[in-house]
C-alpha cells in the first residue's frame, strides 16, 4: 500500500503534507494488527477530522479493542526509491519497520551509540516503530546516499 503523510504519529510536523507517499510491504501480523490502525487514521483524516479528533477515536477504539494491539512479528518493508516520507528526508533510506506494543525504545538498543537502529514511540497509538535501514532498495540498487 502507499501511506499518506496521517499514517504517521499525531505530532508528526508533516502530518497533513499532501507530498508524503510512503509506499509499503505489510507481513501478514502487520497486516491483521497495524494496517487496521492505518485504515482507522484515513477514513477518520477523509472525514475532516482534526488531529485531536483522530488522536480521540484511536485512542477510543484501542481503549474498545475496536481497533488490535500490535502482534508480535508485525513488520513492513520500505525500500521503493519512489517514496517521499518527508520534505526533509525525501525518499530517505530503504529500511524495515517493525511494529511492538509501546515500549521503551532504548531497550531495543534504539538511538544507542553505534545502533543503526531508530525507535519511534507512539504513546497515543500504544505502539512503538523501530526503523532499521538496509543497504539495498527494492530494485537492487544500493543505498549510495550518506547514512543520517
Amino acid at each position: 500500500m502507499v501511506q499518506r503523510s496521517w499514517a504517521a504519529g499525531i505530532n508528526d510536523p508533516e502530518f497533513w503534507n499532501p507530498k508524503i507517499r510512503s509506499p509499503t510491504c505489510f507481513n501478514e501480523p502487520a497486516a491483521r494488527t497495524y494496517l487496521p490502525h492505518i485504515i482507522a487514521k484515513t477514513r477518520l483524516a477523509l472525514a475532516g477530522k482534526s488531529k485531536a479528533q483522530i488522536s480521540e477515536a484511536i485512542g477510543s477504539a484501542l481503549d474498545t479493542r475496536e481497533l488490535p494491539a500490535q502482534e508480535i512479528g508485525a513488520m513492513c518493508y520500505m525500500m521503493s526509491k519512489d517514496g517521499h516520507l518527508s520534505d526533509r528526508d525525501g525518499h530517505w533510506h530503504p529500511h524495515l519497520m517493525f511494529f511492538v506494543p509501546l515500549t521503551e525504545a532504548k531497550a531495543w538498543g534504539a538511538g544507542q551509540p553505534g545502533s543503526p537502529v531508530i525507535g519511534a514511540p507512539e504513546p497515543r497509538e500504544r505502539v512503538t516503530v523501530f526503523l532499521v535501514p538496509v543497504s539495498k532498495w527494492s530494485d537492487g540498487t544500493a543505498d549510495s546516499r550518506e547514512k543520517n
